[in-house]
C-alpha cells in the first residue's frame, strides 16, 4: 500500500510540475529580429521597385509608341504583381512574433531561404521567357512591337528579381551559423543543448 501511494504521489508531482521545454534567450531574439528586419527591408526594396516601375511605366507609355510603348506597358503590369507580393511579405513580417523558440525560428529562417531560392529559379524562367518573346518578335506576321517590347521588359524584370532574390538569399544564409550555436553544434551534426 505504501509503494502504491508513493508512486501515485510521484506521478501527480510529475504531471503537475511545469518545466519549460525551451527558454527563449537574447541571442535567439536577436537573430529573429534580424531576420524580420531583413524581410521588411527586402519587401520595402521590392515595393519601391514596383511603385517606381508602375509610375514610370504608365507615364512613359502615354508618350511613346511601338516597341517602347509596349516595354513600358509590361513594366507597369508586371510590377502590380510585385507590389502585391511586397505588401503581403511586409505585412507578414510585421505580424511575426519575436519570441519563437530556437527550432521554430530556424524553421522560419529556412523557409524564407527556400522561398528565395525557389524564386531565383523562377527568375531564370522569366529571363528565358523574355528571350523567347524577343525571338518570336523576329517572325513575320506577328505583332513584333508587342513581342519585342514585352520581351525586353520581362528580361529586365526577371534580371532584377534574380539579383534581388540571390542577394537576399546570401544575406539570409549568413545567419545560419548563429542558429547552429543556439541549437548546440556537436562534432557530427546538431544536438540539443539543455541547461538547468
Amino acid at each position: 500500500m505504501h509503494l502504491r501511494t508513493t508512486l501515485l504521489l510521484l506521478l501527480f508531482l510529475c504531471l503537475s510540475t511545469c518545466v519549460p521545454a525551451q527558454e527563449v534567450t537574447q541571442p535567439q531574439i536577436d537573430l529573429q529580429l534580424e531576420r524580420v528586419a531583413h524581410q521588411r527591408k527586402a519587401m520595402l526594396v521590392l515595393g519601391s521597385w514596383a511603385v517606381g516601375n508602375i509610375g514610370l511605366g504608365l507615364a512613359l507609355r502615354a508618350n511613346s509608341t511601338g516597341e517602347t510603348r509596349r516595354f513600358h506597358e509590361m513594366n507597369a503590369i508586371w510590377n502590380v504583381v510585385n507590389l502585391g507580393i511586397a505588401g503581403f511579405g511586409y505585412y507578414t513580417a510585421l505580424r511575426e512574433p519575436a519570441t519563437l523558440g530556437a527550432f521554430a525560428a530556424l524553421e522560419k529562417e529556412q523557409t524564407f531561404q527556400k522561398v528565395l531560392l525557389f524564386n531565383a529559379g523562377l527568375d531564370v524562367g522569366y529571363v528565358l521567357g523574355g528571350l523567347y518573346l524577343l525571338e518570336r518578335g523576329r517572325r513575320p506576321e506577328v505583332d513584333a512591337d508587342q513581342l519585342r517590347g514585352y520581351g525586353k521588359a520581362v528580361l529586365l524584370q526577371g534580371g532584377f528579381l534574380f539579383v534581388f532574390d540571390l542577394v537576399n538569399y546570401l544575406v539570409a544564409s549568413g545567419r545560419n551559423d548563429g542558429y547552429g550555436l543556439l541549437l548546440g553544434a556537436v562534432g557530427e551534426g546538431v544536438g540539443l543543448r539543455w541547461s538547468f
